[in-house]
Formats: C-alpha cells, sequence, structure tokens
C-alpha cells in the first residue's frame, strides 16, 4: 500500500496486536525461567523477542495477516509529529503478586536510564525501554512501548513508566518519505480477558489525560478491540481525542454526538472492521462513556447484539517529530466495567 495515515486497517493492526501478544508471552517466559533458577535448577529460556520465536508465536494466531497495513487516504503533505533516546531496561521485579516487569530487549540485569524531562508527575520512572516491543505488565493493565511500523525508517523512542497511569515517551522520527506511515502507538491498556458481552454491562468508563507537542504528525487516541483482539471477526474502535495532521482509514460515514461530543464517523470494511470517531474540537482530559459509543455501533447494525469487550487502550499513533525529539506525556488512565 503507498502509505499508513493511521493504524485503521486490520493487517497493520494486527501485526501490532500480534506484537503486544509476543511481548506478553516474553514477560511470562522471563518470570518462568527466573523461578527455576531461583531454586537452583537450570533454565533454558526462549525470549519470544528473536526472530524464529516471533514466528512461532505468530503461527498459533488465528489466520492473522501480519506486515503491510491497512487502507489509508492520508495525503503526503500531512503536518509532523513525535521525539525519543535509546535505551533497554530490564528493572527489578516487584513484590506484587502476580506482576512482572519486561523490557524486552535485556534477559538480565539493569541499567540506569538518563534523566529525560517530559513529565510533572513521573519523575523517578521504575520501568524504561526503548525496546521495539518493550512492555511493562501490571496485568490487566499494561504499558507498552509499541514500535511496531519501523521497518525501513529512522525511529527512535525511549517509554518511562511511573504506573499504567503516569508515563511518557520521547520519540524521534519523520515524514521524510511523504508517506504518511504509523511508526509507533505507545500506549496504555486494559485487557479483559473474560470479555463480558457489552449486552452484560450497565457502565464502561475510562479516565484519561495526555500532553501532546503540538508539532509533527500524530493523534492521541483510544484503541478498543471487540469480539477478540486482531482476530477475524474482531471489530476495532478508535476514538481520537486530539489529532494532529491525521486522517483516518476508510471514509465519513456520519457525524454523530455521543457523551457530550460531536464526532465524525469514520468506517472501513476494507480488511476488517473498523470504526473511528474523531471529535470535533480536541481534548486532553477527561472521562469517556465507552459504552455509548459500543451501543451506538450496534444499533447501526455494524456488528452483533452479543458482541463482547476484550481490550481497552489509551496511547499515540506517531508518523512525524519533524526529526527532533518530542515527549508525549499520559498523567491519567483508568478502565472500569460493570
Amino acid at each position: 500500500m503507498a502509505h499508513l495515515p493511521c493504524c485503521g486497517g486490520f493487517a497493520c493492526v494486527a501485526s501490532r496486536r500480534v506484537r503486544q501478544i509476543i511481548a506478553r508471552r516474553a514477560t511470562v517466559w522471563v518470570v518462568a525461567a527466573c523461578a527455576v533458577l531461583a531454586g537452583g535448577g537450570v533454565a533454558t529460556a526462549s525470549f519470544l523477542g528473536t526472530p524464529a520465536a516471533t514466528t512461532a508465536r505468530q503461527a498459533t494466531v488465528k489466520n492473522v495477516t501480519v506486515g503491510g497495513g491497512g487502507a489509508g487516504n492520508a495525503a503526503a503533505a500531512m503536518p509532523q509529529v513525535a521525539a525519543s533516546p535509546q535505551l533497554a531496561v530490564m528493572p527489578k521485579s516487584t513484590a506484587r503478586a502476580g506482576a512482572s516487569r519486561s523490557g524486552g530487549a535485556t534477559p538480565s540485569g539493569s541499567t540506569t536510564a538518563p534523566a529525560s524531562a517530559g513529565s510533572a508527575t513521573c519523575t523517578n520512572p521504575s520501568f524504561v525501554t526503548s525496546a521495539q516491543y518493550g512492555m511493562l505488565n501490571l496485568a490487566p493493565y499494561f504499558v507498552y512501548n509499541n514500535m511496531w511500523g519501523i521497518s525501513g525508517y529512522s525511529v527512535t523512542q525511549t517509554l518511562y513508566a511511573c504506573s499504567y497511569s503516569d508515563w511518557y515517551v520521547v520519540a524521534d522520527m519523520n515524514n521524510d518519505s511523504g508517506d504518511g506511515h504509523v511508526k509507533t502507538y505507545p500506549n496504555a491498556h486494559r485487557d479483559f480477558d473474560n470479555e463480558p458481552a457489552i449486552s452484560s454491562l450497565s457502565s464502561v468508563t475510562s479516565t484519561f489525560a495526555e500532553t501532546s507537542p503540538g508539532t509533527g504528525i500524530y493523534e492521541d487516541a483510544y484503541d478498543i478491540w471487540l469480539n477478540g483482539i486482531a482476530t477475524p471477526g474482531s471489530t476495532e474502535v478508535m476514538i481520537w481525542t486530539q489529532n494532529n495532521g491525521q486522517v483516518p482509514s476508510g471514509s465519513q460515514v456520519a457525524t454523530v454526538t455521543l457523551d457530550g461530543r460531536s464526532w465524525a464517523v469514520w468506517r472501513s470494511t476494507a480488511s476488517g472492521n473498523y470504526i473511528a470517531f474523531v471529535a470535533d474540537s480536541n481534548f486532553t482530559s477527561g472521562t469517556m462513556n465507552l459504552l455509548t459509543f459500543f451501543q451506538w455501533i450496534i444499533g447501526q447494525g455494524w456488528m452483533p447484539s452479543n458482541s463482547t469487550l476484550g481490550q481497552v487502550d489509551y496511547g499515540a499513533e506517531l508518523v512525524s517529530t519533524n526529526n527532533v525529539p518530542a515527549t508525549f506525556t499520559f498523567s491519567n488512565f483508568s478502565v472500569n466495567a460493570s
């Protein structure tokens, strides 16, 4: 395809979600290996970040097309985006039951990261990574560096996290090729392993707060997976809260007022069911009534009434930072469903 203005197509989104699954599995293998060694045994660990292991993991994901990207229609003349340094850290594990941390690159040891301006609240990050798929696991929440689309481009990005609701990235990339290709989607997300039926929920809300540089090509957005996560039959719902020069995939099919705001609704079914809500006016924080978006989509007949909730992400899709380091800060994030 000529360009990727956003990660709206199923193929490109599947690619980044497969990597997300891979990164989580890598965390599990690291923890398992450490447990064996702690008991005095010998462990042979296969870190799933390696090409061979990655291929094996992708083969277990049902019919997901990996690589390439979905259709999009952003012009080559699009604006600009954000920037960052480079290093990878595996922080010390915490005592918190069920929690593990993986930088996605360094299987042992730790590195002291240089301080980086960018967050008024996360001044002493406990997790730092420049690994392509570095992930902080605080299940059911995760913070993910997710540099899924960097092949063939000059990109650096480092993620600094104090928690899943307090983190930032420093990224450096460009759109010199003019193709509008999305290169990274750093995000925090919550997984719903039991995938509850939307019809069984009386409330699905999320809070967020972000600060973006205002230069480059990017959007800050929710990326929500319904009816599975990047599997055949999944529906991807994006909610763009701040847009700086991006265009969703597909075409605009409606304008609707939901949760007290007006949204342009874009849809593409070329390679999966993709729906994007783009706010008429940018806003950088708030509490979102996500259930109203799901119910509206069901009411349009765009997905079945028995649809389920799989994952809610919030982060920034980055295309360019005009070849200068730029900081994207996220100071609030939570998802509640009942």
